[in-house]
């Protein structure tokens, strides 16, 4: 036996993207796209909204989001496969929250199906045509729920900036010159002949002079570094605040005569037995309104 799976997404291509991620995953029998245009001004073609199995609610929302130009994703996938897993698939393919862009829509003046043809509360309809309802009027029983979300703030932190600075700085080092001195000094010495000949011949004496210079070379070395890091913890906070709810007190209200209890189409007829059957219908209504 197969289910159907509709989700709704803004553009085409995302809704193409997500017929082949379900079909890649999941054992999908038929699956189709409608459009603005397949679904037609009057919900009567081959893949309007009309054809699907879905209830009044969810055709009068999907067929808005077509209006505005939406996609919508019908898949009939096997029976025996995980919902939990097609829904995670659908939801992680861009598809559209429907609850949350119904609450959009509303903020527009869109207004919700009603099967009855009213939204307001309070509305009454009236009908002439004998075994309907002649009168109704409608009280909607509303509760918040609370939900806790978090975002991110700001608070503060360190900022370290580095810069250059130029300090001056004094070394002192010893240094070598050395100077070369040519001079003639008074000598009366006899020599032999034989030294004779050895001094007469020519000679070159060359000798050079040194210095040192100083010479300047920068090293540059670590001698500390700062670090800049932070750390994150996590911590429950406890949220405490207030939820409204719609509570209905349903009383009986004395009739004259014989006459039909207007608390019976609850099941039970205030006129007989004493209006037991009143206070029954009361708790089941409050049972069905602690349920919702």
């Amino acid at each position: 036996m197969s289910r159907t799976v509709t989700a709704l997404y803004d553009t085409r291509a995302e809704a193409e993207a997500a017929r082949q991620r379900l079909t890649t995953a999941v054992d999908v029998e038929r699956v189709k796209i409608i459009d603005q245009d397949s679904n037609g001004s009057g919900g009567s073609g081959s893949g309007s909204l009309s054809n699907l199995y879905m209830t009044n609610e969810d055709r009068h929302a999907y067929g808005e989001g077509l209006r505005r130009g939406g996609f919508l994703l019908c898949a009939e996938v096997d029976g025996g496969e995980d919902p939990d897993e097609i829904v995670r698939l659908l939801e992680e393919s861009s598809s559209v929250d429907l609850d949350r862009r119904q609450e959009s829509w509303r903020s527009e003046g869109w207004a919700p199906y009603a099967a009855s043809g009213g939204t307001g509360s309070g509305q009454t309809q009236a009908t002439g045509t004998s075994g309907n309802v002649v009168e109704e009027q409608r009280i909607p029983v509303v509760e918040e729920e609370l939900r806790v979300g978090k975002r991110e703030v700001s608070r503060g932190g360190a900022r370290v900036r580095s810069y250059v600075r130029e300090v001056p700085v004094q070394e002192q080092v010893t240094l070598r010159e050395e100077h070369v001195q040519v001079e003639r000094r008074p000598v009366s010495e006899t020599v032999s002949t034989a030294d004779a000949a050895a001094l007469l011949q020519e000679r070159t004496v060359e000798m050079r002079e040194t210095a040192e210079e100083a010479v300047v070379q920068k090293v540059a070395q670590v001698r500390e570094e700062v670090v800049v890091s932070k750390t994150a913890e996590e911590r429950t906070e406890q949220i405490e605040d207030t939820v409204r709810r719609t509570e209905v007190d349903v009383e009986g209200a004395a009739s004259e005569g014989q006459g039909r209890s207007a608390f019976s189409g609850f099941g039970g007829d205030a006129s007989a037995g004493g209006g037991t059957g009143t206070d029954t219908n009361v708790s089941e209504f409050e049972r069905n309104g602690e349920r919702r």
